[in-house]
């Protein structure tokens, strides 16, 4: 074994962040990383327009294949390969070539566990028929893919109302299919506030979608060959040629526990700021990782790819002996439904209530562009603020074309610890064809502005 060896496990967002940067600070440094998929470095958040056909090709979504690691960056990406356990004393792991099934000892020196998040999958009858697909992974998006191109089913279930729920039924209604959401919660969107998820809800259903909220899934009908023909839920059967199992996904930290890791919220790895595990020599990045939240101050788990590749480059920069830190997030977060975005950050109001913060909030109408130019689209921006010293603790947005992108002005305030006065304050840019005079989020701080 060469001096010094970097371990990494998991081979795409953060994992590989992480190796390049290892990379860039040392050149004498031997990475190896592990990857039990096919594919390095992909962009699993535009697997749902693959599968939609928006996206033509999955070569598309993957930003750096295995052998360009290995022959320009001097990284052994080792795909179909799986760790399947962690022995600290020996500074080793063990891993199984998934091509023929052979199991080696892989010593290290530093150890990266970046094993992502899984799909949730519950413990209901039928959970291992045929025609039930979970999107996580590329590889889960290419046979998701590779099925409705096969069978052209005309009936889909989408089971959970989530951003990957929501994205899903999309492109369900892309490929010609009747949809169906059921979701046991009474909202599709669990991280908006109920009126604005209900904007949400209201569009999916205009738009052909038969939502079905508050029906927790109880099982699947299989037929004979094996293959799921309808959805159960608490109150009724929907039939279904296609089923998406969606209901929210976990942190893959089964291995960091089995060696005696420390676990934190929702059962994320726990790590400070350099993202050490407390155990020396030992980091963790990516979705399988804590973070902290910047508003609440509290351990937060997240999983979003903008994070995850912070978090790889915040811990590839330390493993090769630099300094630097993660400070933390604010939960910001953005989608669509067709026509409709859909964003989010900071503290939902459950969130504050919770915290036993005392708030205010404002909800405003408006238009992403002067209300005489073409095209311009409805806006609604709600705004949470902490009562009495008025800073700004969360913002949801839903709307037409341009819309979304500018829940990124919340973002900035949050991070900056901004008062709703200085929100207003701020010299936004203005013309016709992008913004009223006002921005709409400067236009729901000045409302807010007047309850506090």
């Amino acid at each position: 074994m060469s001096k010094d060896r970097l371990v990494v496990i998991g081979g795409d967002a953060a994992g590989m962040s992480a190796a390049s940067q290892a990379r860039r600070q040392r050149s004498d440094l031997e990475i190896i990383a592990f990857e039990r998929t096919p594919h390095t470095s992909y962009a699993a958040c535009g697997i749902p327009y693959y599968v939609g056909d928006l996206i033509k090709a999955p070569d598309q979504l993957v930003a750096r294949a295995p052998e360009v690691f290995r022959e320009k960056q001097n990284i052994d990406a080792r795909v179909n390969h799986e760790v399947i356990e962690i022995d600290l004393d020996t500074r080793r792991v063990k891993v199984i070539n998934l091509d023929n099934s052979t199991e080696s000892w892989e010593p290290f020196d530093k150890l990266l566990i970046a094993t992502g998040a899984s799909p949730i999958v519950p413990a209901v009858p039928g959970k291992d028929a045929a025609g039930i697909y979970t999107i996580s992974s590329l590889e889960s998006g290419l046979r998701c893919r590779e099925a409705l191109d096969r069978e052209k089913p005309s009936k889909a279930v989408v089971i959970g109302g989530g951003y990957i729920g929501v994205e899903m039924a999309e492109a369900l209604l892309l490929r010609g299919c009747e949809v169906t959401m059921i979701e046991m919660a009474p909202q599709v969107m669990p991280t908006l506030d109920r009126d604005m998820a209900e904007i949400v809800s209201q569009k999916m259903i205009g738009d052909g979608v038969v939502l079905a909220l508050n029906e927790p899934l109880t099982g699947f009908d299989v037929d004979g060959d094996g293959r799921v023909r309808a959805v159960v839920t608490s109150d009724r059967t929907f039939e279904t040629d296609f089923t998406i199992l969606s209901i929210g996904i976990r942190p893959e930290s089964g291995l960091a526990a089995d060696c005696g890791i420390t676990l934190g919220d929702r059962n994320a790895i726990r790590i400070n700021e350099r993202m050490e595990t407390g155990i020396e020599g030992v980091w963790s990045a990516g979705d399988c990782a804590e973070s902290k939240h910047l508003i609440s101050g509290k351990p937060f788990w997240v999983a979003l790819g903008t994070v995850a590749n912070k978090h790889g480059r915040v811990a590839g920069i330390n493993i090769a002996g630099g300094e630097a830190v993660f400070p933390g997030v604010v939960g910001t977060a953005i989608t669509k439904f067709n026509d409709l975005e859909i964003a989010r950050t900071g503290l939902q109001q459950r969130e504050i209530e919770k915290l036993g913060m005392a708030s205010v909030s404002a909800v405003i109408d408006s238009k992403t562009r002067a209300r005489y130019y073409p095209d311009s689209a409805p806006i609604k921006v709600k705004l949470h603020a902490e009562k009495g010293n008025g800073k700004l603790l969360g913002a949801q947005i839903t709307g037409g074309s341009g819309s979304g992108k500018r829940i990124d002005t919340a973002a900035v305030a949050l991070h900056a610890g901004m008062t709703i006065g200085e929100i207003i304050d701020l010299d936004l840019s203005y013309a016709p064809p992008f913004s009223p005079v006002w921005d709409p989020v400067q236009i729901s701080a000045r409302v807010l502005l007047s309850k506090l």
